[in-house]
């Protein structure tokens, strides 16, 4: 069960892209892959696509760490290595590279060479630095979805004052009014509400909706 852990220090930075490294250790070969994970389900969604892709690896180590700031969600696994030598060191890089929301594994294959304990933490960690060491990264930008109902009048003022607030139409259904899904930043929700009750003189009509 993941654990959680509430003396991370406060970050926003995601991975921008998914990215992959490898490095040779004696004779096996250490690949680390890392990808963004908003949610505990979508690391290991892409834990499972890393080993869907290459199964005939000898292990595929794992570490994640979702959320950002005070409270966040761990997770590791060793994944058949000697206790502690490898989803440990894994995670321990992670949690130092700044990144929130994100899910790394190490998949190994194993060159017929034992490392011991100290050369498998060294290797599994030094793998993990490799693509840290090349990831893109952004600042994760909170979002809100809102379903907005208007009537046809105002459907291309309300399409600009969107953009303007940087956001994206999601859908559009044209019936007795239009309805549209929005998604905009948080830090430009309350301006944009404003400003589309002044645009429509009140009568729009607005929800909150899941952002998925």
């Amino acid at each position: 069960m993941p654990d959680r852990d509430t003396t991370s220090p406060p970050t926003n930075l995601v991975p921008a892209a998914p990215a992959r490294a490898e490095i040779r250790v004696v004779n096996s070969r250490f690949i680390a892959s890392i990808a963004p994970a908003a949610s505990v389900d979508a690391a290991r969604a892409f834990i499972a696509a890393v080993r869907a892709e290459m199964p005939d690896a000898s292990h595929h180590v794992h570490a994640y760490l979702i959320g950002h700031g005070a409270t966040t969600t761990l997770g590791a696994s060793d994944d058949g290595e000697p206790p502690g030598t490898a989803g440990r060191p894994t995670l321990a890089v992670l949690r130092g590279s700044g990144l929130g929301d994100t899910a790394l594994v190490v998949t190994r294959y194993f060159g017929g060479t034992l490392l011991g304990t100290g050369g498998l933490v060294r290797a599994y960690g030094d793998a993990a630095k490799a693509v840290l060491a090349i990831v893109p990264r952004a600042e994760k930008i909170e979002r809100r979805v809102l379903e907005l109902v208007v009537e046809y009048g105002a459907y291309e003022p309300v399409r600009r004052l969107a953009a303007a607030h940087a956001g994206s139409i999601l859908a559009e259904q044209f019936a007795a009014d239009v309805t549209l899904q929005v998604r905009l930043p948080l830090a430009q929700l309350a301006a944009f509400t404003r400003q589309l009750e002044e645009l429509t003189a009140g009568r729009a009509r607005v929800a909150e909706l899941p952002d998925t």
